[in-house]
């Protein structure tokens, strides 16, 4: 059964939308920062999968699902480092049916960059509901051009015991990690638990360069995950979620009062009150209320013919880019990333459409 139609009760829902729950994949630049130092290639593939896997330690108690985002609903932040440096986030749903949230992340002064794009697909399993995380991370080192992009794809996800037995959340399956340019890739397995062994967030993969291993990746990423190098059999943490899961990069968003109204913390404010507050009554009320103005929307688009035209991406090629030329000066970067997530005006939906950019399907 497609999920993707129905509505969730509110008692499952993390108070924070899709969009935001995205940025906990930038919790812990630190791991990131300076790979473009590392003359070994290998040692920078490495550097990648460490920001990568230390994303996934965040995550509300229980069973929890972030909402899911409107068409045309952006989020926004800005990261302000210990040394002065900064960062700069935003993430916009580019299409309702299917839904495709696309983001991007910049660190112009520390020459980082990420953008991708998330489409989930859910469905129903007797007791339990996988969700298929369908999208790519595309992380470039800027001070590394030669490098190309290191692309990562996602793990599904399982929440177990719907219906009866022990609710748990459990990521499974295999991702691929891969930088073509200086041929490295890693397949990854987020194994699940099984039903009389084994254990809860275990990981395993295996890093080669062409046809040689150049080492292999063990853990938790609950825990702590290791790599042991095949060259040398030297063994190194490459995250510890125990020791250092608290120490997250924290996020400037702007006050609710200056945002815009499709902006993710206003545009749910009410739902993510009466969350807070233990009221589900009010939570489901506040939900319904976003979700209907949705489809009324949809509806008067349909009806005039209107198509929606995302504000901050574009489609280009067969996937979502930015809709920005960003300098390659760091300094120039900075001002220009700036101006264009805080300052740029908002567009209507038949505003300056790109040729390339395909019509969003609007489904009721």
């Amino acid at each position: 059964m497609d999920l993707s139609r129905v509505t969730f009760p509110t008692f499952v829902l993390e108070p924070r939308s899709m969009l935001e729950r995205i940025t906990d994949f930038m919790s812990h630049p630190d791991l990131i920062f300076g790979a473009e130092n590392c003359n070994d290639p290998e040692e920078r593939f490495i550097r990648v999968l460490q920001y990568y896997l230390a994303g996934w330690h965040i995550k509300p108690k229980g069973v929890k699902k972030p909402y899911n985002p409107i068409l045309g609903e952006f989020f926004r932040c800005r990261y302000d480092y210990p040394d002065g440096t900064q960062g700069f986030y935003i993430a916009e749903q580019v299409s309702h049916h299917p839904p495709i949230s696309a983001f991007f992340y910049i660190s112009p002064a520390n020459r980082v960059s990420i953008l991708g794009e998330l489409r989930p697909k859910s469905k129903f399993l007797g007791n339990s509901v996988s969700t298929t995380m369908e999208g790519e991370n595309r992380v470039t080192l800027l001070g590394v051009p030669n490098d190309g992009e290191y692309i990562i794809t996602m793990p599904n996800m399982y929440a177990r015991g719907i219906l009866f037995g022990k609710m748990v959340l459990e990521l499974g399956d295999t991702c691929i990690a891969k930088n073509e340019k200086n041929g490295l890739y890693c397949d990854l397995e987020f194994k699940t638990k099984g039903f009389f062994s084994g254990t809860y967030n275990a990981i395993a993969g295996r890093i080669r360069r062409g046809q040689s291993d150049v080492g292999e990746i063990t853990g938790r990423w609950s825990h702590i995950m290791d790599f042991k190098s095949t060259k040398t059999g030297s063994r190194r943490v490459l995250f510890d979620a125990v020791k250092d899961g608290q120490n997250i990069s924290q996020k400037w968003v702007p006050p609710e009062t200056e945002q815009e109204p499709n902006e993710s913390r206003r545009l749910w404010q009410g739902l993510t009150t009466a969350i807070a507050n233990k009221d589900m009554e009010a939570a489901t009320d506040a939900k319904s209320a976003v979700e209907d103005a949705q489809r009324e929307r949809r509806k008067l688009m349909e009806e005039s013919g209107e198509k929606h035209v995302p504000r901050f991406f574009k489609f280009e090629h067969g996937r979502w880019v930015v809709n920005l030329s960003v300098p390659s000066d760091p300094e120039e970067a900075i001002q220009t990333v700036k101006q264009w997530i805080f300052n740029s005006p908002a567009r209507t939906s038949t505003q300056a459409s790109a040729p390339s950019t395909p019509p969003t399907t609007i489904a009721t």
